[in-house]
């Protein structure tokens, strides 16, 4: 039973900590609070749904593996305690790294921008709260490398 609430607490961890990852344009990082950012104007040319994969951070990984060598050093006497606990951690840290993955997988968009200048950009970004269609006026804002699209004000 100890083992049971051991790897709850595990998963519920290995969840929390993947899920904090994301590309939407209505969540910005901390460290991009209180910086210039360079604002582009454009007008979007297509929408495309995507899918974004989700992360590998190796927290899945390792708390699956811990919990699978846990429930696998469970099994019989010594000796096949450690042959489980062995195969135990490495089918835990497959199946973790799977949940993490899936856990974190977002639905998302590529936007085809046209700029003011007639060049062209694509971003692709998680779907943020405004639905964005073909002729929309938005806005890029580049921070740090990284880019959103927001409708117009």
């Amino acid at each position: 039973m100890r083992q049971i609430a051991l790897a709850g607490v595990v998963i519920g961890v290995a969840l929390a900590v993947g899920g904090c990852a994301t590309s939407s344009p209505d969540v910005v990082q901390r460290g991009d609070a209180q910086r210039m950012s360079l604002v582009e104007d454009g007008v979007i040319l297509s929408v495309r749904n995507i899918t974004i994969d989700g992360s590998q951070s190796g927290v899945g990984t390792a708390a699956g593996g811990v919990i699978g060598a846990v429930a696998g050093s469970s099994i019989g006497g010594r000796r096949d305690s450690i042959v489980g606990g062995v195969l135990g951690a490495v089918v835990g840290g497959m199946i973790g790294n799977a949940v993490e993955r899936q856990g974190t997988r977002e639905d998302g968009i590529e936007l085809l921008i046209e700029l003011k200048g007639g060049e062209r950009r694509a971003v692709v970004q998680s779907k943020g709260n405004d639905a964005l269609y073909p002729g929309d006026k938005v806005i890029i804002v580049t921070t740090g490398g990284k880019v959103r699209v927001s409708r117009a004000p």
